[in-house]
């Protein structure tokens, strides 16, 4: 009874001690924990290789990372070369073909992987032997098969056409070149041409070249020793032959003067991604180091960031705001992204720029710094429950020539910064006056917005400047923009003539091939599209009766009168420059831009929806090059044939953000004026 009143005693105070708590307050965080992790053993084998030894005996496994240290390499007209390197070196050895090869990693439940910098391997502890044979078999032995790399290209093509399609990706290729220039490492874009002129012999020499012990570091991480860990890299390694390796200095990029904007023009986008840029000096060495990963921090890394918190909770522009501040001994950058409605895209960089220049001129607050600690902290502490950390660190150490406490005081040191100290690298590193602010959007609606900030420049896909284009006639218009397409196809008579088609037309999305056909009849105003995969109809697109449908999966959908109006006048007409006029749409000439190295002329149709058709004519040819539109994305057109007095174009790339790669099709066969029935459009 005696207990049992203690207990209660205890459980009453313990009550009134959680009913004192002010939940709304965050606990102060205790002192900074001092850290001491066991050094990895560390030792250099003649050939220079340098070997770093991180025993940890939790688990009966064992992983080998090598990292090949060379200089950024500037790729040029081969750019995309490294990333064919690692495929290529996984892809067979002078005693395994890369079957054999990923047969004999699965059958002991390793892994082994390589990159144009790296050979990576891990296995359990019983099959250590093995899977190191096959690593070193990978590193010595590569064969380079040439129907691997043509496999590799294709693939990389593939990508490469998807990822034009990205804004992100857009923004990316923008923003490097203006921020780094396009003959620096950083800022040299991939493209088709670059990626068609990586010879094999161009992996071989690089190969040859870079893979050397004398530039190399190797990590052994798991159940292991040093003694052991001695023999392992002896047996394995000490026969790798150094060799002299060549080094690349770069000219170091610099600030803008003022504020510069670069404008990649996308009429299809509903978004705007915004990335505001420079370059900035800041490596591991750098004093100031810790003190910029806080300040990023606060300003928008975390989601309690100020960015994130102005544009996302305040403003409501957008669903998320970050920020970086990198980190690299040959140049880095400073960088704020972000993706917004088209309407309020001057806006959101205003109030990006407002967040830079504010916390640069008015610095922060004790209890950002304490948040911003508490978190940083945290995180550094978690990851050390990965003894893969431990090996990054020791190479860290060696590779940046780090002090021997840079690890085991980095909490100490982010610990006591201060309020002060914060600021002056606010005050040091943050360049509201001098940054590259790069927008991918529709141009026509956020450029006038964007010249708030400084002279908008254009760029293409590509990362090259676009030479703004002159209208070859001051008194051109929308009309005689069109009036030159249809004489450019073969006039407006005989494309008048044409009343009906039908088209058939084959394409390729990832392997699966499709068939597409469609009839049209523009007496009637009607339309019917199918889409055959395997021989399966796989949807179908109706326009009749001024109402349209779409099938697909056993599925049907009647669209509403706005969409109904938007795939009208996209897709109704087999030439719907002949029906402009006639169906009240709104035509503007929105001047002249660049198509691919082609001057063009950028016509905005519009519908009494409001739903859009931007196409672009060449000023040279006067043909169609390109259609834009939000619902089915951009349609690229070539290849002009000649149908009963009437150029079509017979290849078209769709570039749609509803199917994963671009889709290229070809028309197999083209009839005009063919007859149709009620029938045909059921």
């Amino acid at each position: 009874m005696k207990n049992a009143s203690l207990f209660l005693f205890a459980f009453l105070l313990f009550g009134v001690a959680i009913a004192q708590v002010d939940r709304s307050v965050l606990p102060e965080p205790g002192p900074a924990p001092s850290i001491a992790f066991e050094e990895p053993a560390t030792f250099t084998l003649d050939n220079g290789l340098q070997v770093f030894v991180v025993p940890n005996d939790k688990l009966p496994r064992i992983a080998f990372y090598l990292i090949v240290d060379r200089d950024p390499l500037f790729e040029g007209d081969k750019a995309g070369l490294t990333s064919f390197v690692g495929d290529m070196m996984m892809a067979g050895t002078q005693s395994r073909t890369k079957d054999e090869l990923d047969e004999a990693v699965d059958f002991i439940g390793a892994s082994l992987s390589a990159s144009s910098t790296s050979v990576s391997a891990s296995s359990l502890k019983k099959h250590q032997d093995k899977i190191l044979e096959l690593m070193t078999d990978v590193l010595y032995n590569p064969v380079f098969p040439e129907e691997e790399l043509e496999k590799l290209r294709k693939q990389t093509l593939t990508s490469l056409a998807s990822s034009k399609d990205s804004p992100d990706y857009l923004a990316s290729v923008v923003s490097n070149a203006v921020v780094y220039g396009k003959d620096h490492p950083y800022g040299e874009p991939m493209t088709e041409e670059t990626v068609a002129n990586v010879s094999l012999e161009d992996v071989r020499q690089y190969y040859r070249t870079f893979f050397k012990p004398n530039i190399s570091y190797l990590a052994m991480v798991g159940d292991i020793e040093e003694k052991e860990a001695k023999k392992i890299a002896e047996t394995y390694f000490s026969s790798w032959e150094k060799g002299s390796v060549p080094e690349f200095a770069y000219a170091k990029p610099r600030l803008p003067e003022e504020n510069k904007v670069a404008l990649h023009d996308r009429s299809s986008a509903v978004q705007s991604v915004i990335q505001v840029a420079y370059p900035v000096e800041m490596d591991l060495t750098n004093p100031d180091f810790q003190a910029t990963r806080v300040l990023n921090f606060i300003l928008g890394e975390g989601f309690n960031s100020r960015l994130n918190g102005n544009l996302r909770e305040t403003k409501g522009y957008t669903y998320g705001a970050r920020s970086s501040f990198g980190s690299d001994k040959l140049i880095a950058r400073f960088s704020a992204n972000t993706s917004v409605r088209n309407a309020v895209t001057d806006s959101s960089v205003y109030e990006i720029l407002y967040e830079i220049r504010n916390i640069a001129e008015n610095g922060i607050t004790e209890e950002e710094l304490k948040t911003a600690k508490a978190n940083l902290s945290g995180r550094f502490g978690r990851s050390l429950e990965n003894p893969n950390t431990i090996a990054t660190f020791a190479i860290n150490t060696a590779r940046y020539g780090l002090s021997d406490d840079f690890y085991s005081n980095y909490l100490k040191r982010l610990e006591a910064l201060t309020v002060e100290e914060i600021n002056a690298a606010a005050r040091k590193y943050m360049k509201p006056e001098n940054l590259y602010i790069t927008v991918v959007g529709d141009g026509s609606e956020i450029k006038e917005g964007l010249a708030r900030f400084g002279a908008v420049e254009m760029y293409s896909n590509k990362g090259d400047k676009v030479q703004e284009i002159n209208l070859s006639d001051a008194a051109t218009t929308a009309a005689d923009v069109l009036d030159q397409y249809l004489e450019a196809i073969g006039g407006e008579a005989a494309a008048s003539a044409i009343q009906s088609a039908k088209i058939e037309m084959s394409a390729e999305v990832q392997g699966t091939k499709l068939t597409l056909t469609a009839l049209h009849d523009m007496e009637k105003q009607r339309m019917v599209q199918k889409v055959l995969m395997m021989g399966n109809e796989a949807s179908k697109t109706i326009l009749k009766d001024g109402a349209a449908t779409v099938s697909a999966m056993g599925q049907s959908q009647t669209l509403t009168d706005e969409q109904y109006e938007d795939v009208k006048m996209a897709s109704l007409w087999l030439i719907p420059e002949l029906y402009y006029e006639t169906m009240g749409y709104t035509l503007e000439l929105d001047g002249a831009t660049d198509i691919e190295g082609e001057a063009a002329y950028k016509l905005v149709v519009s519908n009494p929806t409001g739903g859009k058709v931007i196409n672009y004519y060449s000023m040279d040819s006067g043909l169609k090059l390109k259609s834009e539109n939000q619902i089915s994305g951009e349609t690229i057109y070539s290849d002009y044939k000649e149908f009963e007095g009437v150029r079509i174009p017979v290849s078209m790339t769709l570039k749609s953000p509803m199917i994963p790669v671009p889709l290229n099709s070809k028309v197999e066969n083209l009839e005009i004026n063919v007859s149709l029935s009620d029938q045909d459009f059921n």
